[in-house]
């Protein structure tokens, strides 16, 4: 078996709407366990999702739960998910999570030569893309 790195990202009780929005963004197969389906019928919980899971077309995955209650979430500027290539795709994705968000940086040439922008989507998750240009 390979081993694969991919964000899983935690959420207040709002897990399923946010991997919902993410499979809107980016399309995919999206499964979504709650806590009820692995046994905890506690009516606090069972509704949150315990784990969900997003497999998009371009080989991605994001993975997100919804915390118990009572865990704090601390939405911050410590991780950022980058979505970097030369796929005109990726201008779609920026457009899609900047709905309801912030974008932050707006994603336009760079010094560097590529396109660049950063946003805040409306669940409080940070993103950056990099839009690489030819080279000759």
């Amino acid at each position: 078996m390979t081993s694969r790195l991919n964000p899983y990202i935690s959420f207040n009780g709002n897990a399923r709407e946010a991997l919902e929005f993410y499979r809107a963004v980016f399309g995919g197969e999206l499964t979504v366990n709650t806590f009820n389906d692995f046994g905890n019928p506690d009516p606090e919980v069972a509704h949150l999702v315990m784990h969900g899971q997003l497999e998009t077309p371009a080989g991605y995955t994001l993975m997100g739960a919804d915390l118990m209650p009572g865990m704090p979430v601390t939405s911050g500027s410590t991780i950022t998910i980058s979505l970097s290539g030369d796929d005109e795709e990726l201008r779609t994705y920026f457009a899609k999570l900047a709905e309801g968000g912030s974008i932050t940086v707006p994603l336009e040439k760079q010094v560097w030569g590529d396109e660049y922008g950063q946003v805040t989507d409306r669940y409080g998750v940070a993103w950056m893309a990099n839009i690489g240009q030819p080279r000759s």
